[in-house]
């Protein structure tokens, strides 16, 4: 009968040979009798594997690594050398400073430390498990700013998008008023959100005069996406978050960088756009930058309005789902395969070369607002007033800004033929009279003082591009030269509509 069969390992037999062999002590050959500097030891090759592995790691940690950061360190700083001398409003020290330190720092923020205090007595919860807290949530928040990336890749990479998607067009911009900014203070640019190609727009637009901190949602925490985010010198908020000690480190942080002049972005309305119509105002991001702000001692706060309008937003279809309590979620899978498809589909059109761009994106810049005179104008400083009468002058503050900011959304080509087309209540109408129809609106628009940007030299190709893309859409139908609404479209009409609808 055969035994059992042995199980075979492999082994590493490693010989030590030493130049002059060493007789161990008395007391360990006693313990381990046999045991000399000659004596073979076997390992297993996976132990062999990974004390290698880390052998390597220490060698390049400690000669390779180095290098490679002084290399770029180096390149980096050349870019911020190179940009510095262009930019209106200067890179801040704060943005350059190491992660980990503005991490520690935030962390342990005296206000941070006794938030933790409070929520440790109330919760009967151990410090060190809210400190931890404290720290991941920081590690969230906090971007890690490369100068190289934002303004070689990025630059280039947002330039390529957005003007391969878009006829991209400053339509309004105020040169003398924004040179009238001192140099020292802290800007910040409000805007409307219309799109998640705002962040990709304005970025691009605004790279040639200063570095923008965005304020992003949780939808982009998302890896790779995120990290390449925080480069770029995003940072991420949960915007329905209760949570105390979250609502206090994300409070430290923007009180810390607006403090530091970092130039910062902000979407007033807290969301996308779902109806085309301009939300109301959600002040927690402007409240916290203004609740310590004194006019006397502080530097400035000037918030700059950013109007935006496309004659497409991509998710208009989705968002204006979101509208409709009976529709039922889509799946993560739907989205991607929807996504996907969508994208194919133009690359696509883009290899055949019938691909179209959507039309125009036009961003406009306001007058700033600043904020010592808003304080001064009313006679009181932010940080010395109770907390709900500082809520009512915040309040007041941002609907200011968002009157602002709808002053400047520009007014384009599909937003007019979709309001006039609604007008027509479902009628028939020949380009002649449509034509007429858009002038008409125009010139009601001018006298309104709307920001309108069309082409006055080719005013016909202007209205022409619109309806061929609407017609395209199925927004519009057309038999015989005559163009009449889609009664299945008139929500998307709507949207395009409601954009000017504050005039």
């Amino acid at each position: 009968m055969e035994g059992p069969v042995p199980v075979r390992q492999t082994f590493l037999i490693a010989t030590v040979h030493p130049p002059v062999p060493v007789a161990l002590p008395e007391k360990t050959q006693r313990l381990s009798p046999g045991l000399n500097m000659t004596t073979l030891i076997a390992i297993p090759v996976w132990l062999f594997v990974l004390m290698a592995v880390l052998t390597l790691w220490s060698v390049f940690s400690r000669a390779l690594f180095p290098g490679v950061r002084w290399f770029f360190r180096r390149r980096i700083n050349r870019v911020i050398d190179e940009i510095a001398i262009h930019l209106d409003i200067e890179i801040r020290p704060f943005q350059l400073t190491k992660r980990q330190v503005l991490i520690d720092r935030l962390a342990y923020d005296p206000k941070v430390m006794e938030a933790i205090q409070t929520v440790a007595e109330k919760s009967q919860k151990p410090r060190e498990l809210l400190q931890a807290e404290v720290m991941t949530y920081a590690r969230e928040i906090v971007p890690s700013f490369n100068a190289y990336l934002y303004f070689r890749v990025g630059y280039w990479l947002a330039k390529k998008i957005a003007r391969m998607i878009y006829m991209v067009r400053v339509g309004r911009i105020d040169d003398e008023k924004l040179a009238e900014i001192n140099a020292d203070s802290t800007v910040v640019f409000v805007m409307n959100h219309r799109s998640n190609m705002d962040y990709i727009l304005v970025a691009f637009l605004a790279m040639e005069r200063t570095a923008l901190s965005y304020a992003v949602g949780e939808w982009a925490r998302i890896w790779p996406l995120q990290t390449l985010i925080r480069a770029m010198g995003a940072f991420f908020v949960r915007r329905n978050s209760r949570n105390p000690l979250y609502r206090q480190v994300l409070e430290r942080y923007i009180h810390m960088a607006t403090r530091e002049g970092v130039c910062q972005a902000v979407f007033l309305e807290g969301g996308l756009s779902r109806d085309g119509n301009i939300r109301p105002p959600r002040f927690g991001l402007v409240d916290y930058m203004l609740r310590s702000f004194d006019p006397d001692t502080d530097r400035d706060i000037v918030f700059i309005p950013v109007g935006i309008n496309y004659d497409r937003t991509i998710e208009d279809r989705s968002l204006l789902r979101r509208l409709d309590p009976e529709s039922q979620k889509r799946s993560l899978w739907f989205v991607v395969r929807t996504t996907l498809g969508f994208i194919l589909r133009n690359v696509g059109q883009i290899v055949m070369g019938k691909w179209r761009r959507f039309g125009y994106a036009c961003v406009n810049f306001g007058d700033p607002v600043f904020t010592a005179e808003f304080c001064r104008r009313g006679e009181f400083k932010f940080k010395d007033l109770p907390r709900e009468e500082r809520f009512r002058k915040v309040e007041t503050f941002c609907n200011q800004l968002t009157q602002s900011i709808s002053q400047v959304i520009p007014v384009l080509p599909v937003a007019l033929v979709s309001r006039m087309m609604l007008a027509s209540e479902g009628k028939s109408l020949d380009l002649v009279e449509i034509r007429a129809g858009i002038r008409s609106l125009i010139e009601d628009l001018t006298r309104k003082g709307a920001p309108i940007y069309y082409p006055k030299r080719n005013f016909e190709k202007y209205i022409e591009m619109a309806l061929e893309m609407m017609k395209l859409r199925h927004m519009l139908l057309e038999t015989g030269g005559l163009f009449r609404t889609n009664p299945d479209m008139t929500d998307i009409l709507s949207y395009y509509a409601n954009s000017i609808s504050h005039w």
